[in-house]
């Protein structure tokens, strides 16, 4: 039974620290938003059988229709800053504000020549409790991809810590990110995502626990103001789909000059 309680516990933690990837689910790509632009995307994620009961205070997620608006401004061609707006949408519960987020990122520039794409994103967000026990937290999440002719590799070694509920003296958490795809067309890119949450940096948890959860996705290359993803995402493990569940995700972006 004690071992049936800390298993669960530990669940809780995990989904706790991966629950805001459920706003907004993405690998970054390394680009910045160039100066002077502004880009505008809706984030939208629906839960198809994630948890349905209330745990540690945190309402259940299944039939969630989950909005999310980012902006970005490009300060300069190496450096933008993204703001977040989160909801939620539960037909029993209506409209909700969840948090907001911010986040600065800077780019390595070309003219250094090197040989892959490389940025730093910081990140810095507040939720309300009942979507979250985490209330405040921090990700620090560098990010390399590399285009080698049809063929694109990104990867994301984010670190995630809370600040504030949840448990702010935790370490940091482990959450690599992956993307790999291949322009089929000149306009459609099927690709394969993958968000892993691992645990804590110096103490990883048992792969039982840990978070695996894969997308096969679809990109359109509408021209460099648009931007367009589409994916359906589900756990590798039972830890994954039971505090997950299966999530449909789709991304809308568009660039504009003012």
């Amino acid at each position: 039974m004690k071992r049936f309680i800390l298993v669960l516990a530990t669940l809780a933690a995990v989904c706790s620290a991966f629950a805001q990837d459920n706003y907004e689910i993405q690998v970054y790509a390394s680009d910045t938003v160039k100066k002077g632009m502004t880009m505008f995307e809706l984030h939208s994620n629906y839960n198809l059988n994630g948890p349905n009961t209330t745990i540690n205070g945190v309402l259940p997620t299944r039939n969630a229709l989950h909005e999310t608006l980012e902006i970005t401004h490009g300060w300069t061609n190496n450096f933008e800053t993204g703001f977040y707006i989160f909801t939620s949408y539960q037909q029993d519960q209506g409209y909700n504000y969840v948090g907001s987020h911010i986040r600065p990122r800077v780019k390595v520039p070309d003219s250094w020549k090197w040989p892959i794409g490389a940025s730093l994103s910081l990140e810095y967000g507040l939720e309300k409790r009942q979507f979250s026990e985490d209330t405040s937290d921090l990700e620090i999440r560098p990010i390399i991809d590399k285009q080698l002719g049809r063929w694109y590799l990104a990867f994301n070694p984010a670190l995630e810590k809370t600040l504030g509920g949840g448990n702010p003296e935790s370490q940091f958490i482990f959450s690599p990110n992956v993307k790999v795809s291949y322009d089929i067309t000149k306009v459609i890119t099927f690709g394969v995502e993958y968000y892993g949450s691992v645990g804590p940096v110096e103490d990883w948890d048992t792969p039982a626990n840990q978070i695996h959860q894969i997308f096969p996705s679809i990109d359109l290359n509408l021209g460099e103001e648009w931007e367009f993803n589409f994916g359906i995402g589900f756990g590798l493990n039972t830890a994954s789909q039971d505090s997950q569940g299966t999530i449909i995700k789709m991304i809308i972006g568009r660039r504009f000059t003012f």
